[in-house]
């Protein structure tokens, strides 16, 4: 028997996200539609996959035992999904790849002299994004591959590869700023004072601020602002580095910064990398290794 993509997905979603709504949400589809798909894979099966009793539906133990083929079956038609579009050979005429200003610079500046060579006549395009933004770009298929500051979970529609590098973050104030001059900062210092923080387009809003914010989408935007003085801000060291050397920002001394983050690589499952894309996931890969034997 043949079951539906569309099922299989909306089922390990559900799953995944804990109800039908957030797995709707989640895949840019109606509630409706989420809960027919699954109605339609247990009518397949001949048996429940969720008990529905409760406010939120719990998977039965039926649906425990088949969730790891269901699993299964998914990424094998994923790599199947690949490997058709890397023995055809072709390279794509245009790659966007929309990356977070946490990666460091001289590895940007690497893979652009590298694609130039290898592919000069695909059209690049450099898209900057942050966390949900950059997943949704690529789930819209505005853009092929992605950069974004590591998390436990993804959407299911997401592939995901952990970067072997990491970027370092830390805390900054102009040196006109009155926290410049203070040694041994506390948090709680530190929120009597304007925050400049992340809000990406797509934000959720579940990151309560405890005390005066302004916010900005990209960290570069950001960077801006504390040169200014308009407040304190968590960027990343290597772009600090590179963009305020004129007016050179003061890094705060807190509990545990500066601190590492963790990169992951994305695409789109439903419409894997080309050649080109495939290139630049191996590439950044391989430039991760290089940095960490350095």
């Amino acid at each position: 028997m043949r079951y539906s993509p569309e099922a299989l997905t909306a089922f390990v979603e559900t799953v995944s996200c804990g109800s039908f709504s957030a797995a709707a949400r989640r895949l840019r589809k109606s509630q409706s539609t989420i809960s027919t798909a699954v109605a339609h894979l247990e009518a397949d099966l001949g048996f429940a996959l969720f008990d529905r009793s409760s406010r939120q539906p719990t998977l039965t133990e039926e649906g425990k035992r088949v969730l790891g083929y269901v699993q299964a079956i998914l990424t094998a038609s994923e790599r199947l999904d690949e490997a058709a579009i890397s023995l055809s050979g072709e390279t794509e005429a245009r790659l966007t790849f929309v990356l977070s200003d946490t990666l460091h610079p001289d590895v940007l500046e690497e893979l652009m002299v590298q694609f130039d060579r290898k592919f000069p006549h695909t059209e690049f395009e450099c898209l900057i994004g942050e966390d949900e933004d950059v997943i949704d770009l690529l789930q819209k298929g505005r853009a092929q591959v992605g950069l974004i500051e590591a998390r436990e979970d993804y959407p299911t529609d997401m592939g995901v590869t952990r970067l072997p590098m990491q970027s370092w973050m830390g805390l900054y104030v102009a040196a006109s700023h009155p926290l410049a001059g203070q040694e041994k900062l506390q948090w709680e210092q530190l929120h009597t004072w304007r925050e400049l923080r992340l809000n990406t387009y797509l934000e959720s809003g579940t990151n309560v601020a405890r005390g005066p914010v302004w916010s900005a989408p990209n960290y570069l935007l950001l960077l801006s602002m504390a040169v200014q003085g308009f407040g304190w801000c968590a960027l990343p060291c290597a772009l600090v580095e590179e963009f305020a050397a004129e007016k050179p920002l003061v890094q705060l001394t807190l509990p545990g910064w500066p601190k590492a983050i963790s990169i992951d690589l994305l695409w789109n499952k439903k419409s894997p990398p080309g050649v080109a894309g495939s290139w630049l996931r191996d590439h950044l890969q391989q430039s991760g290794v290089q940095m960490t034997n350095k």
